[in-house]
């Protein structure tokens, strides 16, 4: 998980270096400090944001998740700069590595879930049904919570090898054999959702960035505005996955693979970590990048930030879209998150 650096062989192929111990760590703090900020300034936020519609039902449960993977930096700072006990990195194994895995996962979903609302309400708005409403959002967004947590928990009850003997910081160590199946078990299950949820934003935000140049070209009305617009949301969220998951889900069942398989050479096994640090390390910053696209792609987060700092808000062209966003016109599709 968050600390492994070794496989289920128990071959001591040791990663410690400067980098791992002192410039990751160091990476991390900046991304707690930052990504805390902003999701801390985001849900103050969206308390005061109502729910009125299932995508922002859907944002608030992703703050939530973003705020809980940013907790676990901490201790993950501690733990690979060593300058804690070793059983710290238990307690990292055990539980804290699991809740960072658990609400990225969680907020990878939600992101899902977001393009498929928006594509419905955008590409197809006379389909009307149960799915569009508050409370069936609601309803999923409690099973999507129960489904991950149902898959994560196993991996802290399954870490069980922990003796005043035993204390070691390499997560996988600590694993009994069913604990290191399930391991990888999981990590297949959540590659998999998140190439699911990347496949589906594909398709859903070309289906929509189709519809509105389309429409707005039929109408003759904005069309310029309306394109660079609904580029800018469409690469906002599709670069977040891009630079933050991509990288990590390419190498993160090969890095599975060398902890629990011993047909990995200790320079294969070596070069598969520092790959899966990096990546997560760029996984991780997603806590500092979600702030920024709730500010850019959701108008009632934005409004209410300025309201709650005391500044102007409305331009021209924002009146225009809040207006038209009233009364139900199509410059609504522009705000397509």
């Amino acid at each position: 998980m968050f600390n492994s650096s070794t496989s289920s062989s128990g071959n001591n192929c040791s990663h410690s270096t400067v980098m791992t111990k002192t410039v990751i760590p160091l990476v991390y703090c900046l991304i707690f400090v930052v990504g805390l900020s902003l999701n801390g300034l985001a849900a103050w936020i969206f308390l005061y944001v109502s729910s009125k519609k299932s995508f922002i039902v859907y944002l608030k449960n992703i703050v939530v998740a973003d705020l809980l993977m940013s907790l676990t930096f901490p201790f993950k700072i501690l733990a690979d700069s060593e300058i804690a006990p070793p059983q710290l990195t238990t307690f990292v194994c055990r539980y804290s590595a699991v809740i960072f895995y658990t609400n990225m996962y969680i907020g990878i979903t939600f992101f899902g879930l977001i393009g498929f609302d928006r594509y419905y309400k955008i590409v197809k708005p006379l389909f009307t049904s149960f799915v569009h409403t508050v409370n069936y959002s609601k309803v999923v967004s409690v099973i999507i919570w129960l489904l991950l947590m149902l898959i994560s928990f196993p991996n802290m009850i399954l870490t069980t090898e922990i003796t005043k003997e035993n204390y070691s910081r390499k997560c996988i160590g600590l694993k009994s054999e069913l604990g290191r199946q399930w391991h990888k078990a999981s990590s297949y299950i959540c590659t998999g959702i998140f190439w699911i949820v990347f496949l589906l934003l594909i398709i859903c935000y070309t289906s929509i960035s189709k519809k509105i140049y389309s429409s707005y070209k039929k109408f003759r009305r904005n069309s310029d505005v309306t394109k660079r617009k609904t580029s800018r949301n469409i690469f906002s969220i599709m670069f977040v996955f891009v630079v933050c998951f991509v990288p990590y889900h390419l190498c993160r069942i090969p890095y599975t693979l060398s902890q629990t398989s011993s047909q990995f050479s200790c320079q294969s096994k070596t070069t598969l970590f520092y790959t899966k640090e990096f990546t997560l390390l760029l996984s991780a910053a997603n806590v500092c990048l979600d702030p920024i696209i709730y500010f850019f792609l959701c108008l009632p987060f934005k409004e209410k930030l300025y309201q709650k700092l005391h500044l102007k808000l409305k331009t021209p062209s924002e009146v225009e879209i809040s207006k038209s966003r009233r009364t139900n016109t199509l410059p609504e599709s522009i705000n397509i998150v």
